[in-house]
Formats: structure tokens, sequence, C-alpha cells
């Protein structure tokens, strides 16, 4: 099993759970989160132009039994993808087991 976790543009949310949904990754959660990065971002409020570097994005972690691992991530990176600096990252990690609460089960079939 892996974990794919992944940190995009809030607009691009929608776009990457729709795709994600097509090739049958039907669960994972989701936050919103605040992080510094590369891109540089400026408001304008009342004619005054503010800098921040605080940057908003939606993070996902997704746990996917091996054959859906490549997948996963080339969805996440088609639908994510703007070609611009601040489209986000996807880190990959390995699980060692996962358990079904409601049943005690163990292992892979827990993710269906």
């Amino acid at each position: 099993m892996k974990k794919i976790e992944a940190i995009i543009r809030k607009s691009k949310f929608r776009e990457v759970k729709n795709a994600l949904h097509e090739v049958g990754v039907n669960f994972f959660s989701y936050w919103d989160v605040t992080g510094l990065g590369n891109e540089k971002k400026g408001h304008v409020y009342r004619g005054v132009s503010y800098s921040t570097s605080d940057i908003q994005r939606r993070y996902l972690s997704i746990v996917v039994n091996n054959e859906f691992e490549e997948i996963t991530i080339k969805t996440i990176l088609e639908a994510a993808s703007t070609g611009e600096v601040g489209d986000g990252k996807v880190f990959v990690s390995d699980i060692q087991d996962a358990y079904r609460i409601r049943t005690g089960e163990k292992g892979g079939d827990t993710l269906n």
C-alpha cells in the first residue's frame, strides 16, 4: 500500500477530485492549509499593493493499493497542473498495514 500526499491549488481541487473519482479513487481526506513556497502573490486593497508569502492550498491524503499508485499520481499531476510556479507537490510513502475499525480486518482489502 502507498500513501500519496498532494499539495495543490485550491482552485484545482474540484478537477482533481473528479479526475480521481473517474479512475476509481473514491476515498481520501483533505484539508485547507497555508504554506510558504516559491510563488509570490500580491494583493491590492484600496489601490495599495500588499505582498504576502502565505499561500492557500489544499492538502490531500490518499492511501491506495500498489496497483493504484501510478494512476493516482498521474491523475493528480494532470488534473492539478496549470504549468505555472505554485502548482504544488506530490509525495509518496509506504504504508506498512491498514485495519478496518468496524471489523478488525487487516491489509489491503480494508481500502475497498
